[in-house]
């Protein structure tokens, strides 16, 4: 450990770094282990600093996404939306020890950005289905954080599952012409949105421009099969 005057400016590095990692793991189940080895290590760091509120963010804000881990992906590979996953094989120990770290870290009363995405993932883990999502608490909480182009556009999501695809498709429109050009998600995102406004011909176009951005064989093959079904 280093001396504890330094342990300010280095922690938001190395907390970073952890969850670099376990996100690396998340997205890539033949290395499932480096999610398991940076849920290790954020453990060993709230042992070590019982007192910084970020590092049990972190830890929670993992264990929570962490917990749907078997059910993203089906046997043959297909990506399974968060909509669409059986929440009865999800880790239900695992959430509460993630919305019990959360709670914890949020009643000292500084929420930074690892717990307000932490608390973002628990109204997702705690909702029985995905009808009873709590939308406008994810929006709301979306605005506490630093307004990133992808940041925004989650809010969008948020924003547009709450108050309708119409307002979603409005706000995701005038995102269109910013840094997001060439980010799968941008038309990803509006073509659902046109989708649910029953507007298939332009979810067709979108998803077919969603799916020559898409980076992973898994976001392609999910992207392809709306495209067909809108495509009917």
């Amino acid at each position: 450990m280093p001396p504890a005057h330094l342990l300010p400016e280095r922690t938001p590095a190395v907390l970073a770094v952890l969850y670099l990692l376990f996100n690396e793991g998340y997205t890539d189940p033949l290395r499932s282990g480096l999610s398991s080895e940076a849920i290790r290590l954020a453990r060993l760091l709230v042992h070590l600093m019982p007192d910084e509120p970020e590092a049990a963010g972190l830890l929670a804000l993992m264990l929570l996404h962490d917990a749907r881990r078997d059910t993203r992906l089906t046997a043959d590979g297909e990506l399974v939306t968060l909509e669409e996953q059986d929440r009865t094989r999800w880790d239900h120990a695992g959430i509460t020890e993630g919305v019990d770290l959360l709670d914890a870290a949020l009643r000292r009363g500084t929420p930074r950005p690892y717990q307000v995405q932490a608390a973002i993932a628990a109204c997702h883990a705690t909702a029985r289905t995905a009808a009873d999502t709590d939308w406008p608490q994810i929006a709301a909480l979306y605005g506490q954080l630093k307004q990133t182009p992808v940041v925004a556009l989650n809010r969008a999501v948020a924003i547009g599952m709450a108050d309708g695809p119409a307002v979603g498709l409005r706000l995701v429109d005038d995102l269109a012409a910013g840094s997001l050009v060439g980010y799968h998600l941008l038309p990803a995102t509006r073509a659902d949105f046109l989708r649910r406004l029953g507007r298939y011909a332009e979810a067709a176009a979108a998803y077919r421009d969603a799916v020559e951005l898409a980076g992973t064989d898994a976001e392609r093959r999910y992207l392809t099969r709306r495209l067909e079904e809108v495509s009917r």
